[in-house]
């Protein structure tokens, strides 16, 4: 049996996904905020080892590079290519259109690893689908990607070009801040602007909502309070420079909604731009991946597209289902990089 082991190297989670001879069997999700410093990453690679058990192959992907512990992305990715092989021995590392390199080469191919973790997924995704559009909402950042005939066919690859195509959008499920999801939302019957603090993140608004996934929110709240609907209410209530007394439950409920009505229509707008180049056909099917699974089905809802999850075009365990979807990168890799996998026929 040919055992290998994806990983998925963020800045602030590891994702890690075993493959047992092209089929996925484990998958797990590590806290390991780099912003302080790789000595949580070493530990989760620690756990995870455990947890993933021996493998005969190790692959890497990453956006960790961009955590402000290092002084350039070109740094991070050496860094965190080092930091890979020493905790892992033998690894190769995902460089998108140059393929798996070895650690001590990533700094040859640095823009290559960068970031890179989108066109893992898209590439698994293509030779699946004849065409496709994926769209992985997680914690951080919702990556849209489309895909036709067996390639990737995105217009950017690096973050920068990602981001002027609407293929990159920073807004996720968790970790980001209200005030960077809208600039104002209906309050008390008017449009409210708000407190350019941290005070909340997108965790108090879908915790509000009852739309936080179980096991999502791995990070601290904005104020290291507890993760309650209470505590999520009162920290969204600063962000209209107010306090939780100040509305009922309902009251915050509706704001929370406003919030998440300006994510959904964030999310949307991009992928209609990304759709607009025409490259696709207007029945795509749209692939949902990351935590967001809900609200990427509303979004292809709005989109009239039909949407399948990421974990019904990969072998894997019912048992793992859930976490493969959430750490699509990892399972990935780990399969693009598993030997004697068949390739799959077109569907749909």
């Amino acid at each position: 049996m040919s055992v290998v082991v994806g990983w998925d190297i963020g800045g602030v989670h590891l994702k890690a996904a075993r493959a047992d001879d092209g089929r996925v069997t484990r998958v797990a999700q590590y806290a390991s905020p780099l912003r302080s410093g790789t000595e949580r990453l070493s530990q989760a690679f620690a756990d995870a080892k455990k947890e993933m058990g021996p493998a005969d192959r190790h692959v890497i992907t990453m956006t960790g590079e961009l955590a402000d512990t290092f002084s350039s992305r070109t740094e991070g990715v050496e860094q965190l290519a080092s930091l890979a092989a020493r905790e892992l021995g033998h690894v190769r590392i995902y460089a998108g259109p140059a393929g798996y390199v070895r650690p001590e080469d990533a700094h040859k191919h640095h823009a290559d690893i960068a970031s890179a973790n989108w066109h893992a997924c898209a590439t698994l995704i293509a030779r699946k689908r004849e065409y496709a559009l994926l769209i992985d909402l997680g914690s951080t950042t919702t990556d849209i990607v489309p895909t036709a005939q067996g390639k990737t066919i995105a217009r950017g690859y690096t973050d920068a070009e990602r981001l002027a195509a609407g293929e990159l959008v920073y807004t996720g499920m968790v970790r980001g801040f209200v005030m960077a999801t809208a600039d104002r939302v209906p309050f008390r019957g008017a449009w409210t602007p708000l407190v350019n603090e941290n005070f909340a993140t997108m965790a108090d608004v879908h915790r509000i909502l009852g739309t936080l996934p179980l096991n999502a929110d791995l990070m601290p709240t904005a104020d290291g309070r507890p993760k309650t609907i209470d505590a999520s209410r009162a920290r969204l209530a600063r962000v209209l420079g107010s306090d939780a007394s100040d509305g009922t439950d309902e009251t915050w409920t509706s704001v929370a909604r406003g919030f998440a009505e300006a994510q959904t229509r964030t999310i949307c707008d991009a992928a209609s731009l990304v759709l607009s180049a025409g490259a696709l056909p207007s029945t795509t099917t749209i692939v949902s991946a990351g935590i967001g699974r809900t609200l990427v089905d509303e979004i292809a809802r709005r989109l009239h597209c039909v949407c399948v999850g990421f974990d019904e075009l990969c072998d894997v365990t019912p048992e793992t289902r859930t976490a493969a979807c959430r750490c699509a990168p990892a399972v990935a890799v780990a399969l693009l990089a598993s030997p004697c996998r068949p390739r799959s026929r077109w569907q749909g």
